[in-house]
């Protein structure tokens, strides 16, 4: 799994005032948490934005160096950002052990174009786009490929066909349908509407009477 060391420093003020202050500096403020604990840390803007970007959702190994000398092994845990200006404003780190255990989610990602889609006008459902496995923090895998280019229409792929490392164990339901492909919608025609009768000779009909009546007086 790939590592990334980032510069960090612990902060012992917090609140809003505070992290509107880092921001001006170009710190970002954070959370780093560990067995029920946490720890209110700072890095850089620059550092911390580019590891969110290049990494898109991927899991990967962070080692936190602070200014006093010690290093934390961590996982992005969550992150925040400005809905308007998309500016990265929190994030959370979780702290982990290269000999404990830990859940995470991961990411996956179909490749290639299914047989169904291509060649039958088929729909491809990506219905599962994130699996939960257990293993070591070095066992993690940045995401999960799966080749759909084999789906022909109404197959599928389920979460036991997925391929995982050794160590790697699957906590998501296995039944489930990671994606799928589906015959193409037929719109219905539109039922013609049956023409209204003409009620023009009982109008002509009428209009008869009316003119004998007239002729009668």
């Amino acid at each position: 799994m790939e590592r990334i060391t980032l510069k960090a420093e612990k902060r012992d003020i917090v609140g809003k005032g505070i992290a509107r202050t880092l921001r001006r500096e170009g710190m970002i403020p954070a959370v780093l948490y560990k067995g029920g604990g946490s720890i209110p840390i700072k890095l850089s803007r620059k550092e911390l934005s580019q590891l969110i970007n290049t990494t898109a959702g991927e899991q990967v190994m962070v080692n936190l160096q602070f200014s006093d000398g010690d290093s934390k092994l961590v996982l992005v845990k969550d992150y925040q950002v400005d809905p308007i200006k998309g500016d990265l404003l929190h994030t959370d780190f979780f702290e982990v052990s290269l000999t404990e255990k830990i859940r995470v989610t991961v990411h996956v990602t179909p490749v290639g174009e299914p047989i169904g889609v291509k060649r039958d006008g088929g729909i491809l459902q990506h219905v599962l786009r994130e699996i939960e496995v257990e293993c070591l923090p070095d066992k993690i895998p940045g995401h999960i490929e799966i080749d759909i280019s084999k789906l022909e229409t109404g197959q599928s792929i389920r979460v036991s066909d997925l391929k995982l490392g050794e160590g790697i164990k699957v906590l998501t339901d296995l039944d489930e349908v990671v994606a799928n492909v589906i015959a193409p919608l037929v719109e219905e025609a539109a039922p013609v509407a049956p023409a209204a009768e003409v009620a023009e000779p009982e109008v002509i009909k009428k209009g008869r009477k009316e003119e004998e009546a007239g002729e009668k007086t």
